[in-house]
């Protein structure tokens, strides 16, 4: 796939522009299910425990309430009956 790269100079502005304090994107995989960015302007969450059932990564939920509060709920992947136990490790593609 195609994908866009921005820095924290552009973060801070699209949010600063748009009266926003965060971006909260998906689609990337992150070992604990989310993970900060630029200096706390965007968020990155990933809900595909251990993705491909191969990355022993966890799943994250980010959850927003009527106060802006922010809580992650992380969560790792249902046993497969029959399949081996995959530990947590860093896919190959990122070494």
């Amino acid at each position: 796939g195609a994908g866009y790269t921005f820095g924290q100079d552009v973060s801070e502005q699209y949010n600063h522009v748009n009266g926003l304090s965060l971006i909260a994107r998906a689609h990337q995989l992150v070992m604990d299910g989310y993970n900060w960015s630029h200096d706390m302007n965007v968020v990155t969450i990933f809900s595909a425990p251990n993705y491909c059932y191969r990355c022993g990564n966890q799943a994250a939920i980010l959850e927003v309430d009527e106060n802006l509060n922010k809580l992650f709920l992380q969560f790792d992947p249902a046993p497969r009956r029959g399949e081996p136990e995959v530990t947590r490790r860093t896919p190959d593609y990122f070494l």
